[in-house]
């Protein structure tokens, strides 16, 4: 197995994208499986650490962010390059084996991705999400619901006591 590098990303409020106060987590490396079978264990693993509420599909090819809950992305199968902070924000490239922690409000966006890249997504207690898309009558709202998100009780890759719950905690 190789070793999981973790890497944080803080992004500033752009106008447009609110972004956060919490870093962007990257898990690079975190697993080994690829395909379906990745994916089933992506969404055990997640819900083990109770971040349901799950979908497979992609990222989408525009600037969108959610106001009401934190989302884990795995990707599980190819690879893709994501902007993450908005337009001035930051490309990342990240491949079948990485996770990403992104707090609400942080913006992001498919910029490319191979034919076979797959994505698995969840939310902590199995919240629901939004999908906002940095318009400026959503903003007031969007600012009040990120807010009012709730501190997840547990990482969706390193359960309670690590990952976000240490990185995030400083910050709270």
């Amino acid at each position: 197995m190789m070793e999981t590098k973790i890497e944080t990303y803080f992004f500033k409020d752009d106008g447009l994208i609110p972004n956060s106060k919490y870093p962007l987590i990257l898990y690079k490396n975190a697993f080994n499986e690829k395909g379906t079978k990745a994916g089933t264990w992506l969404e055990e693993h997640f819900r083990q650490n109770n971040w349901t509420n799950s979908w497979r599909n992609g990222v989408f090819t525009y600037h969108h962010y959610h106001s009401i809950s934190h989302e884990v992305l795995g990707i599980y199968d190819g690879s893709a390059t994501l902007l993450l902070g908005g337009e001035s924000g930051q490309k990342l490239k990240i491949s079948a084996g990485d996770i990403i922690v992104i707090p609400a409000g942080v913006g992001h966006k498919n910029l490319e991705s191979s034919s076979d890249f797959k994505v698995l997504g969840a939310y902590p207690n199995g919240m629901d999400y939004d999908i906002l898309r940095g318009k400026p009558e959503e903003r007031k709202q969007a600012d009040k619901n990120i807010a009012s998100v709730p501190f997840p009780d547990s990482d969706p890759f390193l359960g309670k006591n690590e990952g976000l719950r240490e990185i995030w905690k400083k910050i709270k």
